[in-house]
């Protein structure tokens, strides 16, 4: 058995001591703190202790509460890690990190995780976090007919899940995996208290440090500090989730003391508002957040290698993130991101060329011109981006008739119905490139050489898997799998009192337990 407890960083984390794995549409959140404490001088006994509360402002607000059976990236920005565990997190540096779960053993085969958890977990309900309630959560999620997609796709290697004793669970599985550890610090490896019968879209029944004390659709997500919480205490009494979906908004909201955070600031033109010093704090980081022009594979002319290929040359990216993200942001040319081991720049991968673009769609047989459908959800960098797309096209013959769709339409019609020929949305989840390997997926990229490719990285031993992973990588840029056109950047800005907003964005949660204020 190999120890792979306490902490690990990439590259030398995921590769080594059996650690490796993996990890709205957008994460789009911002946040804020106020005191709520009143003038100087010190409270009497009779007196009752100021509230101290923080106000995140977020622009997609989640429709459910259910992160099993529904895709948003909006519910875990919210429940991840505060008001739900898992038994490992991933921190702001991308390292792996005990949380239910106090240290781990794997097998020399590379197949049984063993997790010893923390003796003093419980759940909100005083109920403990123990080995079956750990083997009670992965045998429901295998028993349900309606789980997402994603989900059901990264349960798959999972043979067996098994107690060993109260404080210990040994997971199977039936191949070595190098991202299954990473995606069990997200969704996936959740654990929700098994006695809970309620409703999971309305009700929440984690062991985190926070509880959802109320919902008002269209208006706020309220959480309260868990006062049962088995760690260490929530620092605040109250959160609440503003939802506001206009930039120029949140930049007022901001501006006016009404707001202590803006995290992944979505008007990056309005940087210099925030220059005094005296006032805010700006730091630039950045995210998991590939901006994926997604091609819809089922449609004839996409399924051609030379019409992708034209798509592609078609479009300044340079130009495109300096006019729509106000050049913030890092050029990619495939399903990985800076923080990712095996990333490397493929930007330059069918770089920007009209004219050959023109060549490739005449070999290709739309000579005459091609029509193509974009239904994007509206939300910033996606709606600016379909503009500027749908002009670049339009150069080389290609019609694009753009359609903007309220999320929650984009996620039933285009995510999970596939009706659409083009789409822009960011993926945010870590080391997220193995949804190329899912023909289910919306994308419907069923290339069985990229399939293989993946799998022979993901199982790869740890000295060969950084270099199996990008030659997965490059295969996705060569054959035009999708267009990347930028990686978002984590913008953030905070009063200068706050402190503890981590500068890169590596999980879909925006982790309450980091923050505070002085």
């Amino acid at each position: 058995m190999t120890d792979a407890n306490s902490s690990s960083r990439v590259p030398n984390r995921l590769l080594g001591r059996g650690l490796v794995a993996m990890g709205l549409a957008v994460m789009l959140a911002l946040a804020g703190c106020t005191s709520g404490g009143g003038g100087g001088g010190g409270s009497t006994p009779s007196e009752t202790p100021p509230e101290h509360t923080l106000s995140v402002a977020a622009t997609l607000e989640p429709a459910s509460l259910d992160p099993w059976h529904n895709t948003a990236a909006s519910i875990p920005q919210v429940l991840l890690y505060n008001v739900y565990e898992t038994l490992v997190k991933i921190d702001s540096e991308g390292a792996i990190k005990p949380l239910l779960a106090q240290r781990w053993t794997l097998s020399e085969d590379r197949l049984t995780y063993t997790f010893i958890l923390n003796p003093a977990a419980k759940f909100a309900s005083g109920k403990p976090v123990d080995a079956a309630a750990v083997v009670a959560n992965i045998e429901r999620m295998k028993n349900d007919p309606k789980l997402i997609e994603t989900l059901r796709a990264q349960l798959a290697v999972v043979a067996s899940a098994k107690v060993v004793d109260d404080g210990q669970v040994a997971i199977t599985l039936t191949r070595p995996s190098l991202m299954w550890l990473y995606d069990m610090s997200s969704t996936l490896g959740i654990i929700l208290d098994p006695s809970f019968t309620g409703d999971l879209s309305n009700t929440t029944a984690g062991s985190g440090p926070y509880v959802v004390k109320a919902h008002d659709k269209g208006q706020d997500i309220v959480l309260a500090k868990s006062d049962s919480y088995w760690g260490t205490p929530a620092r605040y009494d109250d959160v609440t989730f503003r939802y506001i979906s206009d930039p120029n908004a949140q930049n007022a909201a901001m501006l006016s003391g009404d707001l202590d955070v803006i995290s992944n600031l979505q008007a990056p033109d309005s940087l210099p508002q925030f220059a005094d010093t005296s006032r805010f704090t700006v730091t630039k980081g950045t995210t998991n957040g590939e901006v994926v022009l997604g091609l819809n594979h089922k449609s004839k002319p996409l399924a051609n290698l030379k019409v992708r290929q034209a798509l592609t040359m078609a479009i300044d990216r340079k130009a495109l993130m300096d006019t729509v993200w106000n050049g913030e942001g890092t050029l990619i040319g495939s399903m990985a991101v800076p923080t990712d081991p095996w990333y490397e720049d493929l930007s330059g991968v069918n770089p920007y060329d009209p004219a050959k673009a023109k060549q490739l769609l005449a070999e290709a047989g739309y000579a005459k011109g091609l029509t193509l459908r974009m239904r994007v959800p509206v939300v910033p960098y996606a709606v600016k981006s379909a503009q500027f797309v749908a002009s670049q096209l339009r150069d080389i013959g290609v019609t694009v008739k753009v359609e903007e769709l309220d999320f929650s339409r984009w996620l039933s019609e285009v995510f999970t119905n596939g009706d659409y020929d083009m789409t822009i949305v960011a993926h945010v989840e870590a080391r997220d490139l193995g949804k190329f390997a899912n023909p289910n997926y919306y994308w419907h990229y069923g290339s069985p050489e990229f399939a293989e490719l993946y799998q022979q990285a993901d199982e790869a031993t740890d000295d060969q898997a950084v270099e199996k992973m990008k030659l997965a990588v490059r295969y996705l840029a060569n054959d035009c799998a999708a267009i990347w056109l930028f990686a978002l950047p984590n913008l953030v800005v905070t009063k200068n009192t706050v402190t503890g907003v981590p500068a890169n964005a590596t999980t879909l949660s925006f982790d309450l337990t980091t923050i505070a204020s002085r």
